[in-house]
């Protein structure tokens, strides 16, 4: 079995459709011998009808979390819905004219820049795919090179269920090619789907081949299931993926593989 001692995609009950608290999550990290755990909430259209940033203002005030909570190193960050074919992500159009106070901002500001520099790194995924019907294999394959080049971005999560077909070894490419990071997701793998099983394995299987790195993760909405990557890691061990790759073997090779992706990794 490949060790993977890493969770770089958990939510909190902030995501809505999630069911525990961020001491929840790092206690059963814990309990799951992981090193590392991210929490990476939903930034969205799905959380709130109302696209202010007050119901967002979670994201802002991330430095009163500990770095180090119960021998587990805590990163923060966020799983940002890609919402057009440019490759923009949510936020990138919400203006921000006050503080979470309330005061005035003197100029406003973007709501997506407020909250991926305050995060760690950011995850890029589509959720609604709606904006992507009929539209091409190589306008969909540009959507996630783009999305890719954002320089907070540091990988793209659960591409082989998103329901977007794309140029694989394009987007893999590009991704080993930055320094960026193609996740293996285990909630992609739990329900036994035939064709998301089979897109997740060429997506895996051409990693390999480009020695494109990537993050095993659960996306666990709930604390049971944080640390805990059966499908994911079973198979990789099918595909003799090189353990070499896995981003999230260790605290050191996550660390390492934010460094090597140009964000860089937090002090610790």
């Amino acid at each position: 079995m490949y060790q993977n001692l890493c969770d770089t995609h958990t939510h909190t009950l902030y995501s809505r459709h999630s069911y525990s608290t961020i001491r929840e999550n790092v206690l059963a990290a814990r309990d799951a011998g992981l090193e590392l755990l991210a929490s990476t909430d939903h930034f969205s259209c799905m959380l709130y009808p109302d696209q202010h940033m007050r119901n967002f203002q979670f994201f802002y005030n991330y430095s009163c979390w500990p770095r180090e909570w119960e021998g587990v190193t805590l990163l923060h960050g966020c799983e940002a819905d890609i919402v057009d074919l440019e490759g923009n992500m949510f936020g990138h159009d919400i203006p921000v004219e006050i503080e979470i106070n309330g005061c005035p901002l003197d100029e406003p500001r973007i709501l997506r820049d407020d909250v991926f520099k305050r995060s760690d790194y950011v995850i890029a995924s589509v959720h609604d795919r709606s904006f992507s019907r009929d539209a091409s294999l190589a306008a969909t394959t540009q959507m996630y090179l783009n999305a890719l080049r954002d320089p907070r971005v540091l990988m793209l999560a659960h591409t082989g269920r998103s329901a977007v077909p794309f140029d694989i070894p394009e987007v893999v490419g590009e991704a080993k090619r930055l320094g960026k990071l193609i996740e293996i997701n285990e909630h992609s793998l739990d329900f036994g789907r035939p064709a998301v099983d089979a897109t997740c394995k060429k997506i895996a299987e051409t990693c390999a081949e480009l020695g494109c790195k990537v993050a095993v993760n659960t996306d666990a909405h709930i604390c049971v299931g944080v640390g805990h990557f059966d499908h994911a890691l079973a198979m990789l061990e099918e595909i003799h993926f090189p353990p070499e790759l896995i981003a999230t073997a260790s605290r050191q090779s996550f660390l390492a593989a934010l460094d090597e992706s140009g964000i860089g990794a937090p002090a610790l």
